[in-house]
């Protein structure tokens, strides 16, 4: 996997023309997704991001790519989605718990420093993408009720020609299912077929739940 802003953009120029669909765990899982405020974590160019804009929710997209982004922004330009650059994620600007917003806020950010603000998001987005240390802020970030959606490589991958092979980019078996013991798994898998990979859909519950 590229392993800085640079060898981002360059991959996100040279398949600029061709926008990858969504990922299939997005799909598939979409209805069971609240369409309040939303966080894409490492959005890159943004399918899931305008996916998920195309609801009419509203998002909060996160990456250090400034070409992703740009992709991004001109997509959302010309599906007419509401879009906006911002400097930093301000929580009171999120919407209430009812409010309804629409767009998208776009965020160049380095994920190692970012902050996320507490109690802020429905949904929650990070797919092919591994930080650990941002563990505990996802599951401080979600509201409650709110749902994580989270799928990357494991170590199986290791098994397979393409794909990531640094072991600090790839889950151990299962460590995903424990990796968010605040949360309420509702739907976890791990598969090797063509890639290995992992999904997990977990649910913030209510205090003392």
């Amino acid at each position: 996997m590229p392993a800085s802003p640079c060898d981002w953009d360059a991959k996100h120029r040279s398949t600029s023309d061709a926008p990858a669909p969504p990922a299939s765990i997005v799909l598939e899982l979409l209805p069971l997704l609240p369409n309040g405020p939303a966080l894409d974590i490492a959005c890159g160019a943004g399918r899931h991001t305008l996916l998920l804009a195309s609801r009419g929710q509203h998002i909060t997209a996160i990456d250090w790519s400034s070409v992703g982004l740009g992709i991004l922004e001109a997509r959302a330009h010309a599906a007419k989605i509401p879009v906006h650059r911002i400097e930093a994620i301000e929580a009171g600007k999120l919407g209430g718990q009812g409010t309804k917003r629409s767009g998208i806020d776009l965020l160049q950010a380095d994920l190692e420093q970012i902050r996320l603000p507490a109690n802020s998001f429905d949904v929650i987005l990070c797919i092919q993408y591994l930080q650990r240390s941002l563990f505990p802020q996802i599951s401080h970030a979600l509201r409650t009720g709110g749902v994580l959606l989270f799928e990357t490589f494991t170590r199986g991958q290791l098994d397979f020609a393409s794909g990531p092979r640094n072991p600090e980019h790839l889950l151990e078996t299962g460590e995903l299912h424990g990796a968010f013991p605040q949360l309420r798994v509702l739907f976890y898998r791990e598969l090797r077929a063509g890639q290995g990979i992992a999904s997990l859909l977990a649910q913030k519950p209510a205090t003392g739940a």
